[in-house]
């Protein structure tokens, strides 16, 4: 009993203890650097919010009623054959149903919004980047530019990205917490986000679908950076001796874990139309069209 009693008084304190230690931890989806990842984030906290209004009431009335009708308050009211209330009624069913059509409405219209195949609004002309999902590492292609990293994006402050994405092996998830929207990678096809950063930083990108053994670790770093700084760092991927065509991308997309960081100077412009080719007879099939039922684009 004593034993059971110590425990007691002593989980209330740890637990708190506990949960001090955690306010050391960042949440990147909450600390978002660019316009969508904001959006988001702002959804989220709606989202949440508006939830509560159901389920803060439902937590303190249960501890106000499991507090007041426990067995030893002789001084509650006791009504066995009490069935219905239609006050109640009204209130358990009309709030929950508004807030229902309430998030119905948000969703529907951010939904839109947020859409990430939408380009995003911005008077600078955006960049293009392939991205490539391989075992378990990530190739990002410059198409405009002719060159190639693994693991390391970088990207203008305030440019938009249009990415496209595929991948060459198990379906993954290309994401990046702190600007917004994960989109799943598939082989046999491409999918489409827009991002901007709004502030310079080095921004952790991941997968965010299980692929393997190497999951955990299938990471990036995106850098974004000055316009000066981003055309040095071009020319830095320049200045690689490593060019990037089919024979040598096939030794790039062997499976391998904790891959570093790569360059490649120079890259086959229908790489990452190969890619998605190979699964499809020649064609290329964007994610959109499929799912509408469309005929796919042959390129």
């Amino acid at each position: 009993m004593l034993a059971k009693r110590t425990f007691r008084g002593c989980l209330i304190p740890v637990s708190i203890g506990l949960t001090a230690f955690l306010t050391g931890c960042q949440l990147e989806v909450l600390d978002p650097k660019g316009s969508v990842g904001v959006a988001e984030k702002s959804l989220i906290a709606t989202a949440t919010w508006t939830m509560l209004i159901v389920v803060i009431p439902v937590i303190l009335l249960t501890l106000l009623f499991a507090w007041r009708y426990r067995a030893s308050n002789r001084n509650a009211a006791y009504a066995p054959k009490w069935s219905h209330s239609t006050a109640i009624e009204v209130v358990v069913w009309t709030i929950p149903a508004l807030i229902i059509l309430f998030l119905g409405i948000l969703t529907w219209r951010t939904t839109h919004e947020l859409d990430p195949y939408k380009p995003l609004e911005s008077n600078v002309k955006p960049i293009d980047v392939e991205v490539v999902a391989l075992d378990w590492k990530w190739l990002f292609i410059y198409p405009d530019l002719g060159i190639a990293s693994v693991n390391q994006l970088a990207m203008p402050v305030g440019t938009p990205v249009n990415f496209h994405i595929t991948s060459d092996s198990v379906m993954n998830s290309f994401f990046i917490p702190q600007l917004g929207t994960q989109v799943y990678a598939m082989a046999g096809m491409q999918t489409r986000v827009h991002l901007i950063a709004d502030a310079p930083g080095d921004y952790a990108g991941v997968s965010a679908n299980f692929s393997g053994k190497g999951f955990s670790d299938m990471k990036f770093r995106t850098l974004a950076v000055s316009q000066a700084d981003f055309n040095g760092w071009v020319q830095k991927v320049k200045a690689s001796p490593d060019r990037l065509d089919m024979d040598h991308y096939g030794v790039v997309a062997k499976p391998g874990e904790k891959e570093p960081v790569r360059y490649f100077s120079s890259v086959d412009p229908k790489l990452f139309h190969n890619v998605i080719a190979k699964y499809n007879s020649g064609h290329v099939v964007d994610f959109r069209d499929a799912n509408c039922g469309t005929n796919a684009s042959k390129e």
